[in-house]
């Protein structure tokens, strides 16, 4: 679980709200929503500015998250106000980390996956069971998106990481043909 104490106590308060409300998986929903958002620097900036007002920031949310659960925005509002807004994607991975426990498979790896683009929920379960099958051990998936890679995958488990990306294809090949001709 993450080593901040403010995020420890949000992804517990969540967490412990959820299993009252019956709704686990909404949250870890919502929760990687979130995070995955506030990658927007656009929006956080937007949302991390104390002067935009706290409705202008609820229908910027409302619309990038129309699905979520009205609790996350405010969940993020309140981040925003304490300044803390940084602490979303530690508050997701502790959640996540809870539910894991919850469920009974405590010691699951978290592997990020980044892509050039969004995959769909088919993709990230055939790619969680194929990394598993890999370390043998049960794997959480937390996708991101970086276009900067131009396409292919890069996957980082621990100190692990798996760069299937065309942009260090490209690093690669400009260093291989930069000694040509020397």
């Amino acid at each position: 679980m993450t080593s901040n104490i403010y995020a420890k106590r949000y992804s517990k308060s969540i967490f412990k709200m959820a299993l009252e409300n019956k709704d686990v998986n909404q949250w870890q929903t919502d929760l990687r929503k979130v995070s995955s958002l506030m990658g927007d620097k656009a929006l956080f900036t937007l949302i991390a500015n104390p002067a935009v007002t706290i409705e202008e920031k609820r229908k910027a949310l409302s619309q990038r998250l129309n699905d979520v659960n009205p609790l996350a925005i405010k969940l993020v509002i309140l981040l925003a106000a304490k300044n803390r807004l940084n602490l979303i994607d530690d508050i997701a991975d502790g959640y996540q980390a809870l539910v894991d426990n919850y469920r009974g498979i405590e010691g699951a790896e978290i592997a990020e996956v980044t892509t050039a683009i969004p995959i769909d929920d088919d993709y990230k379960l055939k790619i969680a069971q194929r990394i598993t099958e890999i370390i043998g051990k049960p794997v959480v998936l937390k996708p991101k998106v970086d276009p900067d890679i131009i396409g292919g995958i890069v996957i980082r488990v621990g100190d692990k990481l798996i760069d299937g990306s065309i942009r260090s294809k490209l690093v690669a090949l400009k260093k291989e043909l930069g000694g040509v001709g020397q």
